[in-house]
């Protein structure tokens, strides 16, 4: 008898030991992430696209696209120029187009920059195709239930992702293709607490397009977790970091964006970081979240909270200022991160 559970026993350390890496090793597969962006205005989206690469150089995550929801035709081109910096110029770009919010941004002129005839920081994107076939594309394309996106900008990429129909990417309109493929959408949008003594602040990223993040978020199909204007505002990024931590290089897409926009000591609120720290990492304890509930959209851009049980969103809280230092040392150390050298980043 003792024999026979020796070799039962022998067996199902074999079976284990099978199994266990297969398991380890889809567990901990980077994130698939797409970066749905108003990159143009503020300066917190382009040190959030930062962090990004540097999440992605630590394994973390898996930049499949970035969409961008503003009507500029330098956003593409700026993106890609950041893109190419960390190494990465071959990740697609998906433009708004026509009937997009327009806006002028005071970092955009990157892309022309030139330096003894030759551009500062070489890109080879001009015009990006249609954001709604990109995303369509990059969807189709990954395993069930592996995608999150974060929204750090406008709603209009995403209220016309849903409203697709099936095409040559999947056969799936763009409600069934989000509700198969993404796990969570995080997004900076809102307010859920008062700003500065008002309880009906209307946050900018919401107010920009109404309409879009009205019915965008009435037919999402799966969990939203929301980064309030609060949130942000709690965590301003220390233009000290801007002055000494990107000088590994004599340009820098960040810090010279984070100058044009509005140079230290200005320390900018890291709105858009919040939600991407968020989408790669849930389960590191950043942040807590409120219980469930839904989100409606009033007509002047307010997004009021009311808790469900079975709601379908949450919105993060920072809830001590323990809290606070730990997320804020983590977006700067991100952001800051060099490009790693295998990937072509420049020494």
């Amino acid at each position: 008898m003792r024999g026979v559970c020796t070799r039962l026993i022998a067996g199902a350390m074999l079976f284990a030991a099978s199994v266990t890496p297969r398991v380890s090793a889809a567990a901990d597969a980077p994130v698939g992430l797409i970066f749905d962006t108003d990159i143009c205005g503020d300066v917190d989206d382009v040190l959030a696209l930062g962090m990004i690469h540097a999440m992605e150089s630590r394994g973390a995550c898996k930049l499949l696209a970035v969409t961008v929801s503003v009507d500029n035709p330098k956003t593409a081109p700026f993106v890609d120029l950041v893109n190419t910096f960390y190494g990465r110029g071959e990740v697609p770009i998906g433009d708004v187009g026509d009937g997009g919010v327009k806006l002028e941004g005071k970092y955009l002129k990157m892309v022309d920059a030139v330096d003894d005839g030759k551009p500062r920081y070489p890109h080879d994107l001009l015009t990006a195709p249609p954001a709604t076939a990109v995303l369509r594309k990059a969807l189709a394309s990954q395993p069930d239930k592996s995608v999150v996106i974060a929204q750090v900008g406008f709603s209009t990429n995403l209220d016309r992702l849903l409203e697709t129909k099936g095409d040559e990417y999947s056969p799936l309109s763009g409600v069934e293709l989000v509700k198969a493929k993404v796990k969570f959408l995080s997004l900076m949008a809102g307010s859920f607490t008062p700003i500065n003594g008002n309880k009906h602040y209307l946050e900018y990223n919401v107010v920009k397009d109404v309409p879009s993040c009205a019915r965008m978020v009435e037919k999402w199909p799966t969990e939203l977790v929301w980064s309030g204007f609060e949130i942000g505002i709690a965590l301003p990024y220390p233009a000290t970091s801007i002055e000494r931590d990107y000088g590994y290089v004599k340009h820098h897409p960040l810090a010279e964006a984070y100058y044009l926009y509005n140079p230290p000591p200005h320390n900018r609120p890291t709105w858009d970081l919040t939600s991407v720290l968020y989408a790669v990492h849930p389960d590191r304890g950043y942040f807590d979240l409120s219980q469930p509930g839904d989100v409606t959209v009033e007509k002047d851009g307010f997004t009021r909270f009311d808790a469900a049980p079975k709601g379908r969103s949450r919105y993060l809280i920072l809830p001590d200022e323990a809290r606070k230092a730990r997320v804020l040392e983590a977006l700067v150390q991100l952001s800051s991160e060099p490009p790693h050298n295998h990937e072509g980043g420049r020494p």
